[in-house]
């Protein structure tokens, strides 16, 4: 078999652009806000994780306007040698504080983040635990340690009790959680990981990637949201949502972090974040932390929209945060869902196996403090027209 054969077998893209339906990498030709431009026609926005509205705030992109005079365009070497700059050490005082933890470490990515932590705290005498709906980077960064990896059905804390009971001898553990899951919408239950990690002498680790901004007073995240963040061994996050940047970090005791600084091999043999970058998420944290109201008209319009869906009559799931899937069920149908919308203006991201079940197919919606009324009798407008052509309302159910 030739390496590449399996690229000429991999035929379903070719398949779904020929019929239209192709959904992925779409040009966006404006900034990434409430409405974006593509192919010359306006969409209202509700595919992104720009939960703040910061990506085109005057006061972001002065930042990195400034950090670009002062530092230019990168920094051209891994922090470890030749890439740390003041602002680098800046952000992680002002995430360790913003966080309330000891000290935090910066990455060049959200992604690499979990796989320079997880990669380097696993050893061979180690076991994680994982939730079977963390995301790809907690799955790969697990594999990169060269420790046992145990997962769990997603929030069956039963499950994973029977998981850590079964490991025996003294084997360091740790569980890793998203704070929030990024496809369901659903909140890690740390008031009972807890409990249970203390009783079983495990570490924990957070992933608030989806939940700065949103969840816990000031918008510190999962932790905070439970008044947990002691409990709590790491948290980790990206500046790509919220944050309105690229890269990430992790946060906790400064002896794990300078472990980590150390041994962290994604961050070692990566060039550090842009000046620019890190300048963006300085003033994004000094403004999330400025202005509550960002949050809490961020929940207002979660909160309507969780209600209004639901009086139509579609399936939202467990969600309990701004990220809210519709279920449809069939890829097939979902993807024409998904085209029908998009052509009426509204920008969705159609979700499909593997990254749900067979059969469990979804439109993911996701929404911002940003977002006018007026966006949102669109969208629901839309929705409505498009849910009922293809028969995917059900008969409602009156939210409270």
């Amino acid at each position: 078999m030739h390496v590449f054969e399996k690229c000429a077998n991999f035929t379903i893209t070719r398949e779904l652009r020929a019929a239209g339906l192709y959904p992925y990498f779409q040009r966006i030709e404006s900034s990434a806000d409430t409405e974006v431009v593509i192919d010359g026609h306006t969409k209202v926005m509700v595919g992104s994780n720009n939960y703040m509205g910061l990506t085109h705030d005057p006061r972001i992109i002065e930042a990195a306007k400034a950090a670009l005079d002062k530092y230019g365009s990168g920094c051209t070497g891994s922090r470890f040698l030749n890439g740390n700059l003041d602002l680098h050490d800046q952000l992680e005082e002002d995430l360790a504080d913003f966080i309330n933890k000891e000290a935090a470490l910066v990455f060049s990515t959200g992604y690499q983040t979990n796989l320079g932590t997880i990669g380097a705290l696993i050893a061979r005498n180690d076991t994680v635990f994982l939730d079977k709906l963390d995301h790809a980077c907690i799955q790969d960064g697990a594999r990169l340690g060269f420790g046992d990896i145990q997962r769990f059905r997603h929030a069956d804390i039963d499950h994973l009790e029977r998981l850590l009971e079964a490991v025996k001898g003294d084997r360091g553990k740790m569980i890793v959680v998203d704070g929030v899951y990024s496809m369901e919408g659903d909140i890690a239950d740390l008031p009972n990981l807890v409990p249970l990690a203390k009783k079983y002498s495990a570490a924990i680790m957070v992933d608030d990637a989806h939940s700065l901004g949103v969840l816990g007073p000031h918008g510190a995240g999962t932790a905070a949201h439970f008044g947990l963040t002691d409990e709590v061994d790491l948290i980790t996050g990206t500046f790509s949502k919220s944050l309105a940047s690229i890269g990430g970090f992790v946060a906790g005791d400064a002896l794990v972090i300078d472990y980590l600084q150390n041994n962290a091999r994604a961050l070692i043999f990566s060039a550090s974040m842009p000046p620019a970058s890190v300048a963006t998420v300085i003033k994004a944290l000094e403004i999330i932390r400025t202005e509550p109201e960002r949050q809490e008209r961020l929940w207002a319009n979660t909160h309507r929209m969780m209600k209004e869906l639901t009086i139509l009559g579609f399936d939202i799931g467990r969600t309990e945060t701004p990220v809210i899937p519709i279920l449809i069920g069939p890829v097939e149908q979902t993807f024409l869902i998904w085209r029908e919308l998009f052509d009426a203006g509204v920008f969705t991201n159609p979700v499909a196996p593997p990254a749900v079940p067979e059969g469990r197919c979804c439109l993911r919606t996701s929404y911002m403090a940003t977002h006018t009324d007026e966006q949102l009798d669109f969208v629901l407008e839309q929705l409505a027209r498009v849910g009922k052509k293809y028969g995917v309302l059900g008969h409602g159910i009156e939210v409270t």
